[in-house]
């Protein structure tokens, strides 16, 4: 429902469903384990590869010994300990034990190369790196000021994880204040390079009880729930709208450490899997399954799409192998921490929601609908910037007050850079987005990282980088690459896309190299990525 702000004439949208309570003052771990002692016996953590279960008082105990053995290891409460893992308990537990500890977590993708971890770690200050001995050859760069420590056969001179919790004896309640950071992803924003986003205890706790608190409940989980955790927990979107919104719930998590169609298929049917949240690559592999029948997949009550919009037709595809599963989306955005809207589908009392849409606002949040040029509030049915306000969005950018500003105004609002509309059913539908991230399978790919990386090569004189559509990612990155004078002739695409794929995380590698005599410039020196979007869409040649 739609409400008038007179004061600034400001159109403010806020969700159907009414406000909750939400107990801010509690940090993140005792709002997930509330009530522990009426469900602590409940399956909390199955490891897929090995079947191993956890019930939730397992992971609270372990976790809080986690939290001591950090203490002892000297990990001070503020400070920041890095996980690069794929999902496994010990990511949870580690995560877990940050949070009673007081200290902060960053997650990386394992996939990085040495160099981006590198980046990660330095500028997030890590002071522990939690990982598998299989990317210790990506540590070198570290130095000695991050301590390595392994959930597997640890390399000489180094701790196994198991040491962290060994000791029995639990360290003292440490208080934590609600503007406390807790987790530290790494996003581009709207814009630019990587940055450190900080998500606080009020700050999660407010997200999560946005989707699954209440009486009727956006987000329908509940404890006889088993949830399908593949998409990978270093991303916003899976610690907070899997783990953390499973924990409350109170749901068994299967915790899937690769994505593969079959194997998935086969966990469904194997523990009764109720919950999956997927991205769209996923539901593509769902929907082009020739083997779906070979599987009782009749478990499934919700699928969950997320990370990048979903078309209208790979909805309604999926929708007739899952008749009786409730499809729908979400939109997320990390500094929103990272709810923004969810479709009702998932209601304890569910609305059905029209195709494309990414649902209507989270509860206790407000949003409104910006015009990009003039910065006046829209009505319904007017496309323009989506932004958010609400005790759930990010405290700011790790030691960046500037990119901060630019994101949330002086009143609150975070400007996601996303282009969309409301309609007259509350619904969100996005169109477009002012932001130049590259959407590859969910993950962000950054134009300006690819681009500076690019400019380093001796042969480039200028360079620019855009999405290209993907049938099976979404998107992936493409760039328009002015060679120098002296090379015009000698510079290949396959040299170029080499150069990137060296250094960069697999998704963030050049699909293609498009060689231009200029790169369209604003009179300001802004890259014109439109011009370039639309030479792409005319079937630009080589």
């Amino acid at each position: 429902m739609a409400i008038q702000n007179q004061q600034k004439q400001d159109v403010i949208f806020r969700s159907k469903l009414p406000d909750i309570y939400i107990p801010k003052h509690l940090p993140l771990h005792s709002y997930c384990f509330e009530n522990l002692s009426e469900f602590g016996s409940r399956p909390c953590l199955i490891n897929a590869p090995t079947g191993e279960t956890y019930t939730y008082y397992d992971v609270q105990l372990t976790s809080r010994r986690v939290a001591s053995g950090l203490h002892k290891f000297g990990i001070q409460q503020g400070e920041v300990i890095m996980i690069l893992l794929p999902n496994s308990p010990e990511f949870v537990f580690a995560f877990l034990g940050a949070s009673f500890r007081g200290a902060i977590t960053t997650a990386a993708n394992p996939f990085f190369t040495a160099a981006e971890i590198a980046k990660q770690a330095k500028a997030s200050n890590a002071k522990l790196l939690i990982t598998q001995a299989s990317y210790y050859e990506k540590m070198k760069e570290l130095g000695s000021e991050v301590k390595l420590m392994f959930v597997d056969s640890p390399p000489e001179g180094h701790l196994h994880f198991s040491e962290l919790y060994r000791d029995e004896n639990e360290m003292a309640e440490v208080k934590i204040e609600p503007d406390d950071v807790v987790a530290l992803p790494y996003s581009s924003g709207t814009t630019g390079l990587p940055k450190g986003v900080m998500l606080t205890h009020k700050g999660l706790v407010t997200s999560v009880a946005q989707q699954v608190d209440g009486d009727n409940p956006n987000l329908y989980f509940h404890s006889e729930d088993v949830i399908l955790c593949v998409l990978p927990l270093f991303h916003i979107y899976s610690l907070n709208s899997v783990l953390l919104c499973g924990l409350r719930a109170k749901a068994a998590i299967v915790l899937m450490p690769k994505f593969e169609i079959n194997s998935l298929l086969g966990l469904i049917e194997k523990h009764r899997v109720s919950v999956a949240a997927v991205v769209p690559p996923i539901v593509l592999a769902i929907a082009k399954s020739p083997d779906l029948h070979k599987y009782d997949l009749s478990s499934m009550r919700i699928l969950k799409s997320g990370g990048a919009p979903l078309g209208k037709e790979l909805e309604d595809s999926v929708r007739t192998k899952f008749p009786k599963a409730r499809l729908g989306q979400g939109y997320g955005m990390t500094e929103a921490g990272p709810v923004l809207t969810m479709c009702l589908t998932f209601a304890k009392e569910p609305v059905d929601v029209k195709p494309g849409a990414c649902g209507t606002v989270v509860r206790n949040a407000e949003m409104k609908i910006l015009d990009p040029e003039t910065d006046i509030s829209l009505p319904r049915n007017q496309p323009g910037e989506i932004c958010i306000r609400g005790d759930q969005i990010m405290k700011g950018y790790l030691k960046d007050p500037e990119a901060t500003k630019r994101t949330i105004d002086k009143e609150g609002w975070l400007h996601t850079g996303d282009i969309g509309y409301i309609d007259d059913d509350d619904e969100l539908f996005i169109v477009d987005r002012l932001k130049e991230l590259i959407k590859y399978k969910g993950f962000q790919v950054a134009p300006a990282e690819l681009e500076a990386l690019l400019l380093s090569h001796p042969k480039i004189s200028d360079v620019a980088v855009v999405p290209m559509k993907d049938e099976a990612a979404g998107e992936v990155p493409v760039a328009f690459v002015v060679r120098s004078n002296a090379h015009i002739d000698d510079t290949t695409e396959d040299e170029i896309k080499q150069f990137v794929s060296k250094q960069v995380v697999f998704y963030k590698r050049l699909n293609r190299v498009f060689f231009i005599d200029a790169i369209p410039k604003s009179p300001s020196g802004k890259i014109l990525r439109k011009d370039l979007r639309a030479k792409l869409e005319a079937g630009l040649p080589n």
